[in-house]
């Protein structure tokens, strides 16, 4: 199954049911994914999401969003905010809990409008999985936008990851996952973990901007980019 996380979102909301979604990777034991995360009211979201949803501006494109969370705080704040998720499942649930705008689509495969924000929280960038694929996030990020648009997410260092191991020979971001849900697994995929230098880097050579937002203890930081003039 590989819609684990969007049927995890769904039993919780429509069932009540409360079993665990884990993350598992490469380098230890499996780690608690709390589905209730995905349903925190602005008030829970840490400063880091809170900036973020308040630095959106004109039409949003919410990518990955999930159960709606942020796209509902948008959406309340008189944003017109879309919703994109390519979990029919979790679809299903931002339908239910009032999202308005919703669209069920892989992003890369995604044809629209344009957008003023597209917007990626929850280190949504790590759809991009290798730093080749962030190139193609930014190449179709391009085709979405509007002129002076921007687009706005987090993401974090984990360089602390390979303290006692060595550094592989690929980019050490590049993070080998699946989650584990009711006694069900996804196959292996590859999730996108960017240090800011190499963001950075990557983004100025593709002609984007970089703006530093926040940044926080844990490494992790929000990240602004606009297209250069």
């Amino acid at each position: 199954m590989s819609d684990l996380p969007g049927k995890a979102i769904h039993d919780f909301h429509f069932l009540q049911n409360k079993t665990k979604l884990f993350v598992r990777d490469t380098f230890g034991p499996k780690v608690e994914m709390p589905v209730s995360y995905y349903f925190r009211k602005i008030e829970l979201m840490p400063e880091l999401e809170r900036k973020a949803i308040g630095l959106c501006r004109g039409k949003v494109l919410d990518i990955g969003a999930a159960a709606g969370s942020h796209a509902l705080h948008l959406q309340k704040n008189g944003l017109d905010v879309t919703a994109l998720e390519i979990s029919p499942s979790a679809c299903e649930v931002m339908k239910d809990r009032g999202v308005q705008k919703i669209i069920c689509e892989d992003f890369f495969k995604f044809k629209g409008e344009k957008y003023d924000t597209l917007l990626l929280m929850m280190n949504g960038i790590g759809i991009s999985s290798t730093l080749d694929g962030f190139l193609k996030f930014l190449e179709k990020a391009e085709d979405l936008l509007t002129e002076n648009g921007q687009i706005i997410f987090d993401s974090c260092d984990v360089s602390y990851m390979y303290e006692n191991l060595q550094k592989p020979d690929q980019y050490y971001g590049q993070i080998k996952c699946r989650y584990e849900y009711d006694g069900n697994f996804t196959d292996w995929f590859h999730w996108l973990y960017l240090d800011r230098q190499t963001m950075r880097d990557l983004a100025n050579k593709s002609g984007w901007k970089v703006k530093i937002a926040l940044e926080d203890r844990s490494d992790q930081y929000l990240a602004v980019l606009t297209k250069e003039v």
